[in-house]
């Protein structure tokens, strides 16, 4: 198993459900440390019986709407022209420009609050929505309802794939090693291209597109 596995597995089984949320808490605000990785663990874990699987994912989705509501709170406070403004000088390195909060500004004025449960389910939107929902100035009660529907969507469906697999194989780093290495191999594939290509993706993008 990578080395970024076996730390979570231990985090995991030192801290329990507690570990589980803080994890998920920072993978939403650190999105490098992903929650592909971090809940199908957890699920390995629950079919091993070192926890329950309802209690995997209760704790996946809380850490998740912690880490969500606060960036939600950043957008409100701190409005779109500073956030704006910071992403134009760090996006680089943050692999997130102007335009990708456009993006999400746009999925959330398309789908309205349906956005909040659709957006937790695709890549990139899932970790920029919150800021957008933020600055519209959306109520907290519909973020953190409609977040939490999205949320224990993806939560529960990672914690099951990790469950189902480990009810079929003998040994955790049997199973979890190749998994956990291809993902962490394609998230920072794709993090190394956004880099890259950042500067290619402002020409080439036409102002106000989605």
């Amino acid at each position: 198993m990578t080395d970024v596995g076996s730390w979570v597995v231990e985090a995991v089984r030192s801290l329990g459900y507690v570990g589980i949320a803080l994890l998920m808490c920072l993978e939403n605000l650190f999105p490098p440390l992903p929650s592909e990785l971090i809940m199908p663990l957890a699920g390995v874990l629950a079919a091993d019986g070192d926890l329950t699987l309802a209690g995997v994912i209760v704790a996946g989705t809380v850490g998740s709407l912690a880490g969500q509501s606060a960036w939600f709170e950043l957008g409100r406070r701190l409005g779109e022209r500073r956030i704006r403004a910071f992403a134009a000088r760090h996006g680089r390195w943050m692999a997130v420009s102007p335009e990708d909060l456009d993006h999400a500004r746009d999925w959330l004025n398309r789908h309205g609050a349906a956005a909040l449960v659709l957006g937790r389910l695709v890549p990139t939107v899932r970790t920029l929505i919150s800021l957008p929902a933020g600055m519209a100035g959306i109520p907290w009660w519909q973020f953190l309802t409609y977040s939490a529907v999205g949320t224990t969507a993806w939560t529960a469906g990672l914690a099951i794939a990790g469950y189902v697999l480990q009810s079929r194989f003998t040994r955790i780093r049997d199973v979890m090693g190749p998994v956990s290495t291809a993902v962490l191999a394609l998230l920072l594939g794709w993090y190394v291209w956004r880099v890259l290509t950042y500067d290619r993706r402002l020409r080439l993008r036409p102002r106000g597109t989605a």
